[in-house]
């Protein structure tokens, strides 16, 4: 539960009658969002009040009245969706940089240039946010947010969502935590072991991803794994 020092105002008018709690601000955002988040968890003090910085508890009589119980979390459910979170300048500067970074990260390592097959530099992204006005709302999921940024960017720079098959050879000194290193980029589509201890694969990654797999493997396999970039028709390629 987050301390009284921490919290925020979430307000509700309805009527002549303000309705507030005081919230936790990252976890009364992403309830509002609809993520699956413990109302319990997000309040710092379960109450519903008239004036929460106050103390004035609000009574339960205006509680039946307008909401048609008493209980607190249910209440303090419907204030979070339909009312607002009262940030303040910081929070809402902190949160809207913290949201920019997840999209732009997002894009970078899940987009490419379809000219050049590449991934676009996190820099490049941001400048062509900056170019657009991209708004970042943080109200809005990761997810919105993304696709409003691409939609807004496309005209500006050559940029898509794409996929990629690697093929991958390791030795067999490696192999064996191989599977758990290669899978956790992406799709395995195939692979097998070989006789002398090795170990083949081809796996599905985000376009913009090659980069960090690439050092991935090199680290873990002192720069001995074999890859090699398939193209559309190539075995493995769905």
């Amino acid at each position: 539960m987050v301390s009284l020092d921490d919290a925020v105002t979430a307000r509700l008018k309805k009527g002549s009658k303000e309705f507030e709690i005081l919230v936790d601000p990252e976890l009364g955002l992403a309830f509002k969002r609809g993520e699956p988040v413990d109302i319990s968890k997000v309040l710092a003090v379960e109450g519903i009040f008239e004036d929460a910085r106050g103390g004035e508890r609000i009574a339960e009589s205006d509680l039946v009245s307008v909401f048609h119980t008493d209980d607190v979390l249910e209440i303090a459910k419907h204030i979070l969706k339909e009312g607002e979170i009262q940030l303040t300048k910081e929070q809402r500067k902190r949160f809207l940089e913290e949201k920019r970074r997840l999209v732009v990260t997002f894009i970078a390592q899940n987009a490419i240039n379809p000219q050049t097959m590449a991934p676009h530099p996190p820099q490049r992204i941001e400048i062509a946010m900056e170019e657009a006005k991209v708004n970042i709302d943080p109200m809005k999921s990761v997810d919105e947010l993304v696709n409003i940024t691409m939609k807004a960017i496309r005209p500006l720079i050559p940029i898509r969502f794409e996929e990629v098959n690697v093929a991958v050879r390791i030795p067999a000194l490696y192999a064996p935590r191989a599977y758990g290193e290669v899978s956790g980029f992406g799709k395995m589509v195939k692979n097998e072991w070989q006789k002398d201890g090795s170990w083949i694969a081809v796996v599905r990654i985000p376009a913009g991803m090659q980069t960090d797999f690439y050092a991935m493997l090199n680290h873990f396999t002192k720069g001995e794994a074999e890859t090699k970039l398939l193209k559309d028709d190539s075995p493995g390629k769905d």
